[in-house]
């Protein structure tokens, strides 16, 4: 398939930046779909669970307090933040350590049905907005080998869940329910909302 032509990116209104507060370049490239370009600004967060907390909880926490990290209040910006996380069964899975803790979440994922959170915040002149999106993601059955297979394409390290459901974690996905870019790290329909709940309608054709 012919690769489209590249989109105009276009700036948020009244001469505000966009921010994004992550050095996920899966996250930059959902921007650029919608013809965004934004001043990358990662930020230092402990993610380290809660007692008790929930992985909706998690998510919706960190998502604010990297949002709130990477904003300078007398700056004219629009800060854009997200976190990811897996669940199976309630339980979160974070990134794995190494190949074998890689290959111990795939086993546990394959044949099942789990749950992926992203919480997305927003903020802007002293204007706070976040919401959740959640999509179900169905396993195929995998095989030892196709784990191994997996696995050894690098593609699970430093993956919420241990797979790249944009690359080649697609062939371990039986079906989804819910958008894709939740899973890829930024529900696109969720962000477009919140940026406009902030005054800016980035599908309006003049960018405002």
């Amino acid at each position: 398939m012919a690769e489209s032509q590249a989109t105009t990116h276009r700036p948020p209104a009244g001469g505000l930046r966009l921010v994004l507060a992550s050095a996920s370049p899966r996250r930059a490239a959902l921007l650029a779909r919608l013809g965004l370009a934004a001043d990358i600004r990662p930020t230092e967060v402990d993610e380290t669970p809660l007692t008790d907390e929930s992985p909706e909880e998690l998510v919706r926490r960190l998502a604010g307090a990297k949002a709130r990290a990477a904003d300078r209040a007398e700056a004219a910006e629009v800060v854009l933040a997200a976190d990811t996380t897996v669940a199976l069964a309630g339980v979160a899975l974070g990134k794995p350590r190494d190949d074998a803790e890689a290959t111990a979440v795939l086993q546990r994922l394959s044949g099942r049905t789990h749950h992926v959170h992203t919480a997305v915040t927003v903020r802007s002149r002293g204007v706070e907005v976040s919401e959740l999106a959640t999509t179900a993601v169905r396993f195929r059955t995998l095989s030892d080998t196709e784990v191994a297979w997996y696995v050894g394409t690098g593609e699970p390290r430093d993956k919420a869940g241990a797979y790249a459901l944009q690359a080649a974690g697609a062939a371990l996905v039986a079906g989804i329910d819910g958008a894709d870019t939740t899973v890829i790290g930024l529900p696109l329909a969720t962000t477009v909302e919140l940026l406009r709940r902030v005054g800016w309608d980035v599908l309006h054709p003049t960018g405002r």
